[in-house]
């Protein structure tokens, strides 16, 4: 895939403010990090977001994300695995893979072969 095209559409669940997430709204197209529970490191990711331009603390949307550092996540991802999404160190909010689209991102099913 070139660079720009999405690596995977994923539901989001932003913290409101009070349980500790973000202050003000967020555009579509901000750059939080993200971070799966499977590795320690962390990437930025692009959410852009479908049907709406902008999310407050508290709501929900879909995006599409395209991730920074795609090639390090290669055969690791899968529908229905959840992630974090951050500023720094603080968790603003979950997310769960709802379709990969970047295929050299899904991970081998190694029971069947």
């Amino acid at each position: 895939m070139t660079k720009n095209e999405p690596d995977f559409v994923a539901v989001l669940d932003y913290l409101s403010t009070e349980e500790g997430g973000r202050d003000a709204p967020a555009l579509s197209g901000y750059r939080p990090g993200l971070k799966f529970e499977f590795t320690l490191m962390q990437t930025s990711g692009q959410l852009v977001f479908l049907d709406t331009d902008i999310v407050y603390p508290g709501d929900s949307v879909i995006a599409e994300i395209t991730m920074a550092s795609s090639s390090f996540f290669n055969n690791y991802l899968s529908v229905g695995m959840k992630f974090d999404f951050r500023e720094g160190s603080k968790v603003i909010g979950t997310g769960e893979i709802l379709e990969i689209l970047n295929k050299d991102l899904e991970k081998m099913d190694l029971d069947n072969e």
